[in-house]
């Protein structure tokens, strides 16, 4: 599917500036989920439930506990940044793909496909997203406001910088572990507000991230 949107819909894009690139998927986003209600439902559900999957509480710690599909959601987005992180650094594709985002023009004239590199990429993403979207309505059921999910890996990955694959590691835990700080000796009410409030803090003191570069300032 990523694929598809890539040769349907963003192809055309690349000449443009990044902003309109970013309102056409905003716009996507929004009429894919339109199009889910209508054709399913916007009820919540649980497909754990649904699918009879077990789901039980695991003791890792003294005095900490994780459900299976947690842990499962744990282990597998370690799986996907050691997968991604070594296409990236050992394959021929993977270099061509950072190729590509350093230096289109240049890339393109050693003669690096760019809309195969831009497919694969769009083709990578739409695959963690999917995974990451089973695992979390499997685990935390499903729901339309699950997108606030999705809007909080923005915060994660300009604190990061959004040209290191590390950094938005890092930028993770620090929007995670803020989140669940403040939820703990604060408030739970806070947990939609505290992502973002980082990110305007780190956007006034280093808006490239913590590992960008300022060549990135601008797709910020």
């Amino acid at each position: 599917m990523g694929i598809l949107v890539y040769l349907l819909l963003m192809r055309w894009m690349t000449a443009n500036s990044v902003l309109a690139a970013v309102l056409l998927t905003l716009a996507l986003g929004i009429a894919l989920r339109g199009a889910m209600i209508l054709i399913w439902t916007g009820q919540p559900c649980n497909p754990a439930q649904l699918l009879h999957v077990a789901n039980p509480a695991l003791q890792i710690l003294p005095g900490g506990r994780i459900s299976l599909l947690s842990l499962l959601l744990v282990l597998t987005t370690i799986g996907v940044y050691a997968g991604l992180f070594a296409l990236l650094r050992f394959t021929r594709w993977g270099i061509r793909m950072r190729a590509a985002g350093q230096n289109p023009l240049l890339a393109a004239q050693r003669g690096i496909n760019l809309h195969a590199v831009y497919a694969l990429a769009w083709g990578l993403f739409t695959f963690t997203a999917a995974a990451a979207g089973i695992l979390l309505s499997l685990d935390n059921g499903l729901e339309p406001t699950m997108t606030t999910i999705g809007l909080k890996a923005f915060p994660a990955a300009l604190v990061g910088g959004l040209d290191s694959l590390l950094g938005t590691l890092i930028g993770a835990v620090i929007v995670a572990t803020a989140e669940v700080v403040l939820i703990q000796e604060v408030d739970p009410l806070l947990s939609e507000v505290v992502p973002f409030v980082v990110l305007i803090g780190m956007l006034i003191i280093r808006p490239w991230g913590l590992f960008g570069t300022r060549e990135e300032l601008d797709r910020i």
